[in-house]
């Protein structure tokens, strides 16, 4: 396996920061991510969120009649207000409350990045505002915001701030990235683009999933794709107060002793959505592993105000990548030659959602190339040392990828999806039979690009797993050869004992006879050695037929024989085998 580390070869993503700023009271130590509850990805399960155990219910609530709640805060009754069946038991159950940011220092932001109908990117200094930060207190006036139509490229918001920034060039797509989501910002994005609830939940509660929705022919569609993928998280130098980004490398030592032992107590537990921790270099540059979201929703639209890509991102408190980080990747998109020749050939805002998607492959192929130098150095470890936590690290990381492999395939899934669900707006007049068949023919040729890269990763990851099974397999074996030694070492040790035996058991068969009381050797002895002889044969010959009686598998009785027919194998086997020898086959009395 190739290492790559030329500083040319692709965006160092792990030079850069991925956490949050602004809050110093999180843990240092990444989360753990709860495990993903699949039944409840998509809305074609026809029970979103039900407990099939509970009784169905079957109450609604009720949305405000008045005619300023209609208009103004209509968005408060998302979702029940646009999806009737999710009702406030689902709603809770789902947690689209619980897991919204609930941290008051924790402000919501959106950033959004717009596409101009040329499929140039607009410059984030052009851009006026480039970020909203949501006042709580405000809430209408970013409803009021929401509503407003894009046109000639520019908002009517923009212009309040920028009279003079009017040009003629529409939008092609506008990318809003939300970090730390309030539950009234979900409410409001929910109605704004009447988004099917399922997108939240999956998100909030980091269920991979994908589907289409909202079909609409020749006019757009909404398509979903939340996927886990795995990424480096640095254990770098103790950050300032007021960053809370890094986990220190104290920390990292305390993650892998929770790995071995366990969250409580003493037992050794493996959860593969911990992070992992990777001690194959020194501070400060060791390093985590640990599973990162994408949660993307697209809303296609052939209207001019453009398509919509909604992303959301963890509160801060998880650690991962923010919004500000993704919306600078999404703007080097913009400055990638090989992508602005695309997005000219074509106009289909899907290839925007596409080139998103390989963050998640640059995440994933640097994480592999550190995991394999993780494992190349706890092989050599194996070879030199003999440490029994180094057999359970191994067996946790051979857990680990079994996941990570199952992720992959979410990934290779997610891709699959985007490739074989063509937007409806090519079916209207905007395109061209030619140019439907180019865009078709450019989406299938990008889509399988990105394919063969997972595959590539595919194949790196199964060398990986084989490697730690390699090296588990050679672990074990050592310490089976060590339990050998030492077994044989005991067998050498009895082996002298049995000789010191040897030596005194013919003195010790003579005192026992001398001290017999029978009449051949004491005179005023009552019994005789035929009376002892007797009597020890019958009870050895007892002994031996209950021996055998009590065994339920042996040589003297036919296989599945009860207790009673094995009591009388004595007569049972002599009688088999005399019958043998009248048939004429050969005997086997022993």
């Amino acid at each position: 396996m190739s290492n790559r580390h030329s500083p040319c070869a692709r965006l160092p993503l792990n030079t850069l920061h991925w956490g949050n700023v602004g809050h110093g009271t999180h843990s240092s130590k990444p989360p753990t991510i709860p495990a993903p509850i699949y039944r409840h990805a998509a809305p074609s399960g026809p029970w979103p969120w039900m407990d099939l155990e509970s009784d169905i219910i079957s109450e609604t609530e009720l949305v405000p009649s008045t005619r300023q709640s209609v208009d103004r805060w209509k968005w408060r009754g998302y979702p029940q207000n646009l999806f009737g069946n999710w009702v406030a038991d689902r709603v809770a159950r789902s947690k689209m409350v619980e897991n919204c940011s609930r941290e008051p220092r924790e402000k919501c932001k959106i950033y959004y990045v717009d596409v101009l109908e040329s499929g140039e990117f607009k410059s984030a200094n052009d851009t006026n505002p480039s970020m909203i930060e949501v006042d709580e207190s405000a809430l209408g006036q970013l409803w009021n915001q929401l509503q407003i139509e894009v046109r000639n490229g520019r908002s009517s918001l923009e212009t309040k701030f920028n009279p003079s920034s009017l040009q003629p060039t529409g939008l092609r797509l506008r990318v809003l990235l939300v970090d730390n989501m309030k539950h009234p910002v979900l409410q409001m994005l929910g109605t704004r683009y009447n988004i099917e609830p399922c997108f939240f939940t999956s998100s909030l509660n980091w269920i991979p999933s994908r589907y289409q929705a909202e079909v609409a022919k020749k006019k757009g569609d909404h398509i979903t794709v939340t996927l886990l993928f795995v990424r480096t998280a640095p254990c770098n130098k103790p950050a300032a107060p007021s960053q809370n980004k890094h986990v220190s490398c104290a920390s990292a030592k305390l993650l892998r002793n929770i790995q071995l032992n366990g969250c409580l107590g003493g037992e050794k537990a493996i959860n593969t959505q911990e992070s992992l921790c990777l001690r194959s270099v020194h501070s400060p540059a060791e390093k985590y592993l640990l599973q990162d979201l994408l949660a993307l929703h697209m809303i296609r639209s052939s209207d001019p105000s453009g398509s919509t890509i909604i992303s959301y991102h963890p509160s801060a408190q998880w650690d991962r990548t923010t919004a500000e980080r993704l919306k600078k990747l999404v703007h080097k998109v913009g400055e990638s030659v090989y992508w602005q020749k695309i997005f000219e050939q074509s106009k289909d805002p899907t290839f925007f959602f596409l080139a998103i998607l390989w963050y998640a492959l640059y995440a994933w192929d640097e994480s592999l190339d550190h995991l394999y130098t993780h494992m190349n150095w706890l092989e050599t470890n194996g070879l030199s040392t003999n440490d029994n936590d180094l057999t359970t690290e191994l067996h946790t990381i051979q857990a680990q990828l079994l996941h990570y492999a199952s992720l992959l395939e979410d990934f290779r899934k997610s891709v699959t999806f985007v490739r074989n669900t063509p937007s409806p707006v090519l079916e209207s007049s905007i395109f061209t039979d030619q140019a439907k068949r180019d865009s078709n023919k450019l989406m299938r040729r990008e889509c399988d690009n990105l394919l063969a890269e997972i595959d590539r990763l595919g194949f790196q990851l199964k060398n990986i797993t084989d490697l730690a099974r390699a090296t588990v397999n050679f672990v074990d074996s050592r310490r089976m050869q060590d339990l050998t030694i030492a077994t044989v070492r005991d067998s050498a040790a009895m082996k002298q004992i049995s000789y010191l035996t040897m030596i005194f058991l013919p003195a010790s068969f003579v005192a026992a006879v001398f001290g017999m009381n029978v009449k051949e050797i004491t005179d005023d002895a009552t019994e005789t050695i035929s009376h002892y002889a007797m009597v020890s044969v019958t009870f050895t010959v007892l002994t031996a037929w209950l021996v055998v009686a009590f065994q339920s598998h042996s040589s003297f009785h036919e296989p599945g024989s009860g207790f009673f027919q094995r009591l009388s194998w004595p007569f049972s086997y002599v009688i088999r085998h005399i019958l043998r020898l009248l048939r004429g086959q050969p005997s086997e009395l022993l």
